[in-house]
């Protein structure tokens, strides 16, 4: 019988010469602005997040045993990120958990899911299979941009809820799909996922993409055409704080950086000087398409540091988010530090929608419902199938996106935020 201890660790954290001139741009010291909008979005993601993973924590126990206890659960509160014991969490939410007494030790609670969270999660399993294919092309993606073309599970399996990857990836797909994915040792003995066969398709940015639907709206594709010659520069979206895009310093130093040529995340970098201007903006490149390949445009800081040798970006990049606020937002939410796409949200919520994460909306209406109303919340919402979880409407937040001033904090050049890097701990079968 596979082990709590397993079975979480496993959820959780298992398995262009003439351009590489020296920094002459010149730099402008910036200051961090909270946002409370995507610190709010950050907040209730949390929760969602490990609703969700205890969900999955129980769906994969044996089906003799498919319960956790209160006694097993007792320490899991990091390994979660949630800022509350895991029984009081769990508790909050009784139309996904439904609480019930040990068989052997009835002073022992135990938990299950409710018939609506089941309901939930076979929808959940019908959205992957469905979307198969966009899951396949998201995982070709992320493996193309990394150095040898593979990254060990141990780096992968953290980033499963941020990509949107079913809980069992790494033995469905590379089953389905021998032609793409492979299993091998890497060079430092972790297992790792390789990438079989280059596909040219998926080889081109975000960043490309909405520039190429931009310009053919406006000149025919003529300016996209120019950039894949390599006549000119695609530049980032941008959406400072309050107050910044009217700053000359700002303003200059921008238009400088938007100047220097775009360099595809998914081209080989090895000839960049890595102390040029040109290099930097390879790294925003890399970290701007790899956030938007996540479902909420979001993901943890140290996620991304277990990956800066296989995309080639640097140890200390942090500093990369803080120097270019206009791009990304950084967020001290929750205990941990958070990066998000500031273009993937507007007026407060996400711009586009994945099927996934149109599912863990109304997963999250289902928690709220429980939260507000208690067992009372399983009466309101009868028994969910496909069609009527479809039909269920949530609450709509008018909140805009709010720019304020409150927290500053300078950014340095010694990157010495690394104090929060979280270490998935053990949890013991106590069953």
């Amino acid at each position: 019988m596979k082990s709590i201890k397993d079975l979480l660790s496993t959820i959780f954290n298992t398995h262009l010469s003439h351009h590489q001139q020296c920094r002459t741009i010149t730099k402008v010291r910036l200051k961090w602005v909270k946002n409370r909008s995507l610190d709010n979005i950050i907040d209730i993601h949390t929760d969602l997040k490990a609703a969700c993973l205890l969900k999955d924590a129980i769906i994969h126990r044996p089906s003799t045993t498919q319960f956790l206890t209160a006694k097993s659960i007792s320490d899991t509160q990091k390994l979660l990120g949630i800022t509350v014991p895991t029984l009081r969490f769990i508790r909050r939410y009784p139309t996904l958990f439904e609480e019930f007494p040990h068989p052997k030790y009835p002073s022992l609670p135990c938990f299950r899911l409710t018939n609506i969270a089941l309901n939930l999660h076979n929808i959940e399993r019908k959205i992957y299979e469905t979307h198969e294919s966009d899951i396949v092309e998201r995982l070709c993606r992320v493996l193309m941009m990394s150095k040898d073309k593979q990254i060990p599970l141990q780096s992968l399996h953290p980033l499963r809820w941020d990509l949107g990857f079913p809980y069992d990836y790494d033995k469905t797909l590379v089953e389905k799909h021998p032609d793409k994915f492979r299993i091998v040792k890497g060079s430092n003995g972790l297992s790792s996922l390789k990438l079989e066969k280059w596909v040219d398709e998926f080889a081109v940015s975000e960043l490309q993409k909405s520039n190429e639907i931009k310009e053919a709206i406006n000149d025919g594709g003529d300016q996209y055409r120019r950039f894949i010659r390599g006549k000119t520069a695609l530049a980032f979206p941008l959406s400072f704080p309050r107050g910044y895009g009217a700053q000359k310093k700002v303003k200059s130093w921008m238009d400088e950086f938007q100047k220097l040529p775009y360099i595809s995340p998914y081209e080989d970098s090895s000839s960049i000087d890595p102390e040029s201007e040109l290099m930097e903006k390879r790294v925003v490149g890399v970290l701007h398409e790899f956030l938007s390949l996540t479902v909420y445009k979001k993901t943890k800081r140290n996620y991304l540091r277990n990956l800066t040798e296989e995309l080639r970006i640097p140890f200390r990049f942090t500093r990369i988010f803080t120097r270019y606020p206009g791009i990304f937002y950084l967020s001290l939410k929750c205990k941990t530090t958070s990066v998000a796409l500031k273009e993937g949200y507007r007026r407060g919520k996400l711009v586009y929608a994945c099927p996934i994460a149109k599912y863990r909306g109304k997963f999250h209406h289902v928690m709220r419902t429980g939260l507000i109303y208690r067992k009372k919340g399983l009466e309101m919402l009868g028994e969910l199938s496909a069609d009527n979880v479809i039909g269920i409407k949530e609450k709509e937040s008018e909140e805009e996106e709010i720019e304020s001033s409150g927290e500053w904090v300078e950014e340095e050049d010694d990157d010495d935020d690394d104090d929060e890097d979280e270490e998935f701990d053990d949890i013991s079968d106590q069953d």
